[in-house]
C-alpha cells in the first residue's frame, strides 16, 4: 500500500515527496478512513510509528480553507516539547496548504499567547494545563472545535491530567469528533473513553505492550548506583556502537546526579533535561542531541515521551522504571521508523519485581547479560540505598507527639499576661487620659466632671 491509495489532495501530496515518504505505517493505513469517516476512533500502537501523521492526514485532508478566529482543530499532548514537535509535524505537511497553527505551554508567558490566539488560528497544540488557563481567561473561544485529538493519552493520566481533562471536555462543543492515541491501553484509558467518546471505532495495531520487533533488549543486574556509573562509564566509552544514547532516569535530581558523574569522562558529548530546567535549556538540549552535537543524553521520563529522535542508537535504563508502560515508552524511542534498535536496562535486587512486571506486560524475558570483568564493583552507597536504621521497641521513650516543642518553658513573669476582660480598656483609658477609640470627643470633658 502506497499514500496514492489513501486518496490525498495534491497538497498533502507534495508535502510528502519533499519528506520522501511513499508508504503509509499500518497505523497510518488503518486510521484514515475511520477518522475522515467522523466517526469516535481509539488508536492503539507502539510509540515511533507514526501516530502523528495518522490522524492529521485525514484532518489536513478535509480542512477548508477558513477566515474565521476560533480554532477548529484542538490536539492535546502531555509535554512541552511534544507541542512543539506536533506543530513542526504539522507545518511539515501544512507546506502547501493555506491554514493557521499554533502551539501554546506553560511556563512562557501568558499574554504572548493570547496575542497570537486573538490573530486567529485553525489548529491549537497545546497542553492541558494553559489551554485551561486560555480558556478560562475567554480569550480562547473553543466553541468551533470540530476534532479533538489527544496523543499519549495514557502519558497524560500519569502525569495527573484527569482532571484537567474533563474540565475541558465540559467547555467544549458537545458535537465534535473524538480521537485517541495511545501506545498502552491502561484501566485509567479505558474509564476516559467509557465517559466522553460515543461508540469510539478502536484501531489496533499491537497488542499494548507489545514490543517493537527491531529492538533488541537486554539487562543488567547490578547491586548500586555507583557501579551503574562504572557500567555506563565502560559501555559509553566505546563511541563507535553507542553513537547517539538516551539515557532514562527515575526523577530529577538522580539526573543531576548522574550528570555530575559523567560529566566527569564525556564533558561536551553530554546533555541533560528534566523539569527543573528552562524551557530554552531543554530545547537547547534536545537539538543539539538531536542534531548530534551531544553523544549521551540524561532525560527523566516526563520530558522524553513521544519525542521523534531519528537514529537513536540506545535506550539505557538507567533506573528500572515501577509501571511497565513507562519501560514500553522508553525503549521506543529508539528502533523507530523500521530501523534498528537497542535497549539496556540496569536493575539492582529492590528492583527485581519490576522487571517481573515488565516481562509480564511484554510476555517475553530480557535475556540477561554478565557484567564485564574490567568494570568495578562499589560497594559505595548513595543516600536513597542505605539501610534504614530503626530502633527497637522503647516504652519508656516519649513519642514524637509527647515530646515538648523546642521553645518549650514557663513564660516569666513580665510576659505573662493577666485576662482582664471587658475592663482592660478602662483601665488603658485611665492610665493614658485619653480615649481608646477615635472620635469619642466628650470622653476626656466626662471624666473631668
Amino acid at each position: 500500500m502506497t499514500f496514492n491509495d489513501l486518496n490525498l489532495n495534491t497538497p498533502l501530496y507534495n508535502a510528502l515527496n519533499d519528506l520522501g515518504f511513499t508508504t503509509p505505517t499500518p497505523i497510518q493505513a488503518e486510521a484514515f478512513n475511520v477518522v475522515s469517516s467522523g466517526k469516535d476512533m481509539v488508536g492503539i500502537a507502539q510509540t515511533g510509528t507514526g501516530k502523528t501523521f495518522g490522524y492529521m492526514l485525514p484532518i489536513l485532508k478535509n480542512l477548508k480553507f477558513s477566515t474565521q478566529e476560533n480554532p477548529r482543530v484542538l490536539v492535546l499532548v502531555p509535554t512541552r516539547e511534544l507541542v512543539v514537535q506536533v506543530v513542526e509535524e504539522i507545518e511539515k505537511l501544512s507546506k502547501y496548504i493555506n491554514n493557521r497553527v499554533l502551539g501554546v505551554y506553560g511556563g512562557t508567558n501568558i499574554n504572548t499567547q493570547k496575542k497570537a490566539i486573538a490573530e486567529g488560528i485553525d489548529i491549537l497544540v497545546a497542553t492541558p494545563g494553559r489551554l485551561y488557563d486560555l480558556a478560562v481567561s475567554r480569550v480562547l473561544q473553543l466553541k468551533s472545535i470540530q476534532k479533538l485529538v489527544i496523543d499519549e493519552v495514557d502519558v497524560m493520566l500519569d502525569l495527573g491530567f484527569k482532571h484537567q481533562l474533563i474540565n475541558i471536555f465540559d467547555i467544549l462543543p458537545p458535537k465534535r469528533q473524538n480521537i485517541m492515541f495511545s501506545a498502552t491501553m491502561t484501566q485509567d484509558v479505558d474509564v476516559l473513553i467509557n465517559e466522553f467518546f460515543k461508540s469510539p471505532e478502536r484501531v489496533s495495531i499491537a497488542v499494548s505492550g507489545t514490543p517493537l520487533e527491531n529492538i533488541e533488549q537486554s539487562r543488567y543486574n547490578v547491586p548500586n548506583f555507583y557501579t551503574k556509573v562504572n557500567l555506563l562509564t565502560h559501555i559509553l566509552n566505546d563511541t563507535e556502537k553507542f553513537n547517539k544514547v538516551l539515557i532514562f532516569v527515575a526523577y530529577k535530581r538522580m539526573a543531576d546526579r548522574l550528570f555530575e558523574k559523567l560529566d566527569e569522562h564525556f564533558k561536551e558529548e553530554l546533555c541533560v533535561i528534566h523539569s527543573n530546567k528552562t524551557q530554552n535549556y531543554r530545547l537547547r538540549s534536545i537539538e543539539q542531541f538531536r542534531a548530534g552535537e551531544n553523544r549521551i543524553l540524561v532525560a527523566t521520563d516526563v520530558m522524553a515521551r513521544g519525542l521523534d529522535i531519528d537514529n537513536i542508537s540506545h535506550v539505557i535504563n538507567f533506573d528500572t522504571p515501577d509501571y511497565p508502560e513507562n519501560y514500553m515508552h522508553r525503549i521506543g524511542r529508539t528502533g523507530r521508523a523500521e530501523r534498528k534498535g537497542e535497549a539496556l536496562i540496569f536493575s539492582t535486587k529492590k528492583e527485581q519485581e519490576a522487571i517481573e512486571r515488565i516481562e509480564t506486560l511484554m510476555q517475553m524475558p530480557i535475556p540477561f547479560l554478565d557484567i564485564p570483568e574490567s568494570v568495578e564493583i562499589s560497594t559505595e552507597l548513595i543516600e536513597e540505598e542505605r539501610p534504614q536504621i530503626k530502633e527497637h521497641y522503647n516504652p519508656t521513650k516519649l513519642k514524637d507527639e509527647d515530646a515538648p516543642g523546642p521553645a518549650f518553658h514557663d513564660k516569666s513573669d513580665k510576659n505573662s499576661k493577666e485576662n482582664l476582660g471587658g475592663s482592660y480598656k478602662f483601665k488603658i483609658a485611665a492610665k493614658y487620659k485619653k480615649p481608646k477609640t477615635r472620635g469619642d470627643k466628650n470622653y476626656n470633658k466626662r471624666n473631668k466632671k
